[in-house]
């Protein structure tokens, strides 16, 4: 009897697994400070800025001598609060068609918002240590499409600034860890 049953679990079990689907994953950037990839960059203020350039994904811009470097404790008035602006063209393999795609962020500095093809992808995300998704399925087409991302380094919250940018540590700016999309089989 329990042979029989544990037979039955086995082939119960390799039903469900052929039956399953994977999330698929396109990275967007590289994968870290080793591995980049150059996205169109403009930085609104500080050193280097006022002209589109590019800049290695994930990284900080003012790693790049792009903006103005701030010390945690810096008076406000001191603070750089520059706006990193990004633009960015990909595709997206023909055979998601028909599947959830979302764009996941794992971090950003501070403030960011996100477009794709003109069109936003969601609400301001606010905060620096916190991955980030949005569902971007409607947005895309088959082709290139066009990713902009605003991010700005001062926080419209200050309650995002009070926790996040008083500290004794440097205040960067930009996308500092990788950008992906990715695929999930659509809810039936």
């Amino acid at each position: 009897m329990k042979r029989r049953f544990i037979i039955f679990l086995c082939l119960i079990s390799m039903c469900f697994a052929a039956n399953a689907q994977e999330t698929e994953r396109l990275m967007l950037s590289g994968t870290g400070n080793d591995k980049t990839v150059n996205w169109d960059f403009f930085c609104t203020a500080g050193a280097n800025s006022g002209k589109w350039t590019t800049i290695p994904v994930p990284s900080n811009w003012e790693l790049q001598g792009l903006g103005k470097y701030n010390y945690g404790f810096d008076k406000d008035t001191l603070r750089g609060k520059e706006q990193g602006l990004y633009k960015y063209k990909f595709a997206v393999p023909a055979g998601w068609k028909g599947k959830q795609i979302n764009i996941v962020f794992e971090g950003s500095m501070t403030d960011t918002e996100v477009k794709i093809n003109g069109k936003s992808a969601g609400p301001t995300h606010q905060g620096s240590f916190y991955v980030f998704k949005y569902d971007i399925s409607r947005l895309l087409k088959s082709g290139d499409n066009l990713l902009e991302v605003k991010v700005s380094k001062h926080s419209a919250n200050k309650s995002v600034n009070d926790a996040e940018r008083k500290a004794d540590f440097w205040i960067f700016g930009g996308i500092f860890r990788p950008v992906y999309l990715e695929a999930l089989p659509k809810a039936h």
